[in-house]
């Protein structure tokens, strides 16, 4: 049974794809300056719909790990509430089902003791994450053939080592609010850096490898820049965006790996998640 505790964690992990089209520009990603359309207010709008989809699945997964450590049994039954939880997105218009998997481990591995301790927690996902899912269906999905085709450790890698780009992120909004940035400035500095180096499925599959590496490259040069607090850094950020608006490119991937970077973010010593505004 979902306890108040759980639906605060499932509150905390959606504040962070729900505050996601907030920032301006996000590479790729729906802007919600440019909202003239109605197919561009139907995607920013469905971004936010989607997200808070995702809630009542992510609340399941506090409460089933709040009844089991990080078993092969707990694995299975994240699956199984995953898929559930993936079905009521689609319904709900598709967005963010990339960040389910990031959060639903982040929030499984942080439900008995929600602590800011980034080591700890991914540590933590990283032991369930190892565990074989026996209920998934044996079909093999984009992810996988991506994987397999070019070498990319996808989101499952990405879980298995760890999520060492989540706690990448985590480092660079730390360095970007300490040398003055904004709250959206941090948050995009810190999915530049996500971008910067990810090994996703999601753009190899659209762009292939040297589509990806372009992205990296430019993710790296808003940040050699300076980041997207300085002049330069935003008119480094402005040509990627436009540059991936005009291929139809987007790092979704890395959206959802930042999505999980803030909701480390927000979690307290001790008491309630605490919010940031972007």
């Amino acid at each position: 049974m979902r306890s108040t505790e759980d639906e605060a964690l499932a509150r905390a992990a959606v504040d962070a794809p729900t505050g996601q089209p907030a920032l301006v520009p996000e590479p790729g990603l729906p802007d919600p300056r440019d909202l003239g359309a109605p197919a561009d207010r139907r995607d920013h709008h469905s971004l936010r719909w989607t997200a808070k989809a995702l809630a009542p699945g992510l609340a399941a997964m506090a409460a089933a790990r709040r009844t089991g450590d990080a078993t092969p049994g707990l694995r299975a039954e994240l699956g199984a509430i995953g898929r559930c939880t993936e079905h009521s997105v689609r319904l709900a218009g598709g967005g963010h089902r990339g960040a389910l998997w990031v959060l639903g481990l982040l929030v499984a591995a942080t439900a008995p003791a929600p602590v800011s301790d980034a080591g700890e927690n991914t540590a933590t996902a990283r032991r369930i994450a190892a565990h074989t899912d026996r209920a998934a269906p044996r079909r093999p999905s984009r992810g996988s053939a991506v994987s397999v085709r070019y070498g990319a450790a996808g989101a499952r890698g990405e879980a298995r080592a760890g999520f060492p780009h989540v706690r990448r992120a985590l480092a660079a909004l730390a360095a970007a609010r300490a040398a003055g940035a904004t709250e959206a400035q941090a948050r995009l500095d810190a999915l530049l850096t996500v971008m910067s180096t990810v090994q996703g499925t999601e753009l190899p599959h659209g762009a292939g490898p040297l589509g990806l590496r372009q992205v990296q490259a430019g993710a790296r040069r808003v940040l050699a820049a300076g980041g997207t607090a300085t002049q330069a850094g935003a008119a480094a950020l402005a040509a990627l965006d436009a540059d991936l608006h005009a291929r139809a490119w987007s790092p979704r991937g890395s959206a959802g790996l930042l999505a999980g970077a803030l909701y480390l973010d927000a979690l307290p010593i001790s008491g309630t998640p605490r919010a940031r505004t972007a």
